[in-house]
């Protein structure tokens, strides 16, 4: 999450207006056990500490894109490089390396006032020879690894709730796209305002964006959640947007509907 420390009251989250819904429950320190439904044998222990930011807790939308990267996924993401913008701790990165096939490079990425929660998260899980934390600032000049990396999957969740925030976004998604313009973003999030749509309708003006079918989207969709894919518009020029359905399509990056065209 991007809310950690905020330099001034026009930018503080107790400020982002009227019209937001309610928010998560806010819960002490503590560490939670979650198997998404029985998608994980092994549930995942995701520690959750608010002391750094909001990023701390666990989101809905994350709980949404960690379920259907792995009902949809499990299988096609093992040659994919991955990066997680915006972790918190690390739900959606660390759900994906504990029940996918992946053997590739996995960065869950966050400010730095995130980084020793994702770190001890990596760490509860075992996973530090498979998942790396780095510091990812939205707008910024990318990290040199990150740029190394050239990320082919790039998963977003509940990256939208800061207004103010949406242009950093904008020009973090557009820079790893640019890099690699085979990239498929999976992004899901919850409208708590109005001015959260005008993210997407920004996004649309971009991006390719399509919406995904998902066997649990009537459950989230009622609860204001949304799950799209972003991809580059210069590899779909003969494609209309639409809705993807989940059940017969494969989304590997380099493989949505365009030529296997790799970034390397």
């Amino acid at each position: 999450m991007l809310l950690d420390t905020i330099p001034s009251p026009e930018l503080s989250p107790l400020a982002i207006g009227e019209d937001i819904s309610p928010l998560p429950t806010i819960r002490p320190a503590g560490t939670t056990e979650i198997d998404f439904s029985g998608l994980l044998t092994k549930p995942l222990r995701l520690h959750e500490d608010l002391a750094q930011g909001c990023g701390g807790q666990l989101w809905p939308a994350g709980m949404t894109l960690a379920r259907h990267m792995l009902r949809y996924h499990r299988d096609d993401l093992h040659k994919s490089r991955i990066l997680e913008l915006g972790a918190g701790g690390g739900l959606v990165g660390l759900a994906v390396a504990k029940g996918c096939a992946v053997d590739g490079p996995l960065y869950v990425t966050d400010q730095e006032g995130m980084f020793p929660l994702m770190e001890h998260n990596i760490a509860l899980n075992d996973l530090s020879n498979r998942v790396k934390a780095a510091v990812l600032n939205w707008g910024k000049p990318l990290p040199r690894e990150i740029v190394d990396l050239r990320a082919d999957v790039i998963l977003a969740a509940d990256c939208v709730y800061f207004e103010p925030a949406f242009p950093l976004l904008m020009a973090t998604l557009t820079d790893l796209l640019t890099l690699c313009p085979s990239a498929t973003i999976f992004f899901c999030f919850k409208k708590r305002r109005r001015a959260d749509m005008q993210f997407l309708k920004k996004a649309r003006k971009t991006f390719r964006v399509v919406e995904i079918e998902d066997e649990d989207r009537h459950d989230f969709s009622r609860q204001g959640l949304f799950l799209y894919t972003f991809s580059s518009k210069a590899q779909h020029k003969q494609l209309p947007e639409t809705k993807i359905d989940s059940s017969s399509q494969s989304f590997t990056a380099g493989n949505l509907r365009v030529p296997d065209i790799r970034c390397t």
